[in-house]
């Protein structure tokens, strides 16, 4: 039986083409993409119940519907859901070809928020995610009006967002924000990737009400604010196959354990481990529970004050 409920916002899944090299022979995967559905991925690994919440449309629509593997919430629309080919054949990825998600029309929109807003009131937590970096398939105010509606009636909102999303998500007043060093300095709040630029940064964030910011730092120690107090988490030390939905899955562990009712320390351990075992796999928002719950154990907290040595 799952413990805990995460409804995740994903407006509009991506279908996703890899070719793989297996043996000198050409290895094609074909699977749900995007960041919400790579949370929900691994929130299900961890033992929580995932409830994704999204508009599928068009033929990429049709086929992401028998591929997202957990339960969803969905506004089916005439938009079509964007996807890409990527050739990692060469050891690296190779983009092919991309294709954006359509705007959702206004009615598929109003429709598409309120059964987000339905299932995010019944669950325990809700992560708020956004589509492709290209990809506008919703206006940005919509996460404005989420985070701060759920938040009226009771809701914890997590954001993992950027740009004028996260600019607008803040104004609604999340409970925990989650954004990469690099993304923190491109929206202009840090002046630069140095910790004492960064913990600025997660205290210009908190300003919104957040009572908890962290900052993934790709494979150097995640920084995190957590009711005034400044952290460093050092995660186990593991080999990387592939780097990318890291930062995804360690969502997906703050989401998981404030779902199930830990700290936001234990959902600092959590996170940060879930975001290690994904770099060890080659596929994004995955790994299992019981590895992410081992390595969890192995996931130190320290205290940083501004101004300290950088560890």
């Amino acid at each position: 039986m799952a413990e805990g409920r995460v409804a995740v916002f994903a407006p509009s899944p991506q279908l996703t083409v890899t070719v793989e090299d297996l043996d000198g022979v050409p290895d094609i995967h074909v699977h749900a993409g995007g960041q919400g559905v790579w949370q929900s991925r691994m929130i299900d690994s961890l033992g929580a119940q995932a409830v994704l919440c999204c508009a599928l449309g068009g033929e990429t629509g049709q086929v992401l519907r028998h591929l997202i593997g957990v339960d969803v919430e969905v506004r089916e629309v005439a938009a079509r859901n964007g996807g890409y080919v990527h050739d990692r054949r060469a050891g690296h990825r190779d983009e092919v070809v991309r294709m954006p998600a359509d705007a959702l029309s206004r009615h598929e929109l109003d429709d598409l928020y309120e059964l987000t807003l339905v299932a995010a009131l019944r669950a325990d937590v809700t992560v708020l995610s956004g589509p492709a970096e290209d990809d506008v398939p919703v206006p940005h105010s919509v996460y404005e009006r989420l985070t701060r509606d759920l938040g009226a009636h009771g809701g914890r909102v997590v954001v993992d967002l950027s740009g004028e999303r996260l600019a607008r998500a803040l104004a609604g007043g999340p409970e925990v924000v989650k954004i990469s060093h690099e993304e923190m300095v491109a929206d202009g709040l840090a002046e630069s990737a140095a910790l004492a630029d960064l913990a600025a940064g997660c205290r210009k964030v908190a300003s919104s009400g957040a009572r908890a910011v962290v900052v993934s730092r790709a494979d150097a120690e995640t920084l995190a604010l957590v009711q005034d107090e400044l952290w460093l988490v050092e995660s186990p030390d593991l080999t990387a196959v592939d780097s990318r939905g890291g930062g995804d899955s360690m969502t997906a562990g703050l989401a998981v354990a404030l779902a199930q009712g830990r700290s936001l320390e234990e959902a600092l351990k959590l996170g940060a481990a879930a975001g290690a075992v994904n770099v060890t796999r080659h596929g994004l928002g995955s790994g299992s529970g019981d590895a992410v719950r081992e390595l969890a154990g192995r996931v130190r907290l320290k205290s940083w004050e501004d101004g300290g040595c950088e560890h």
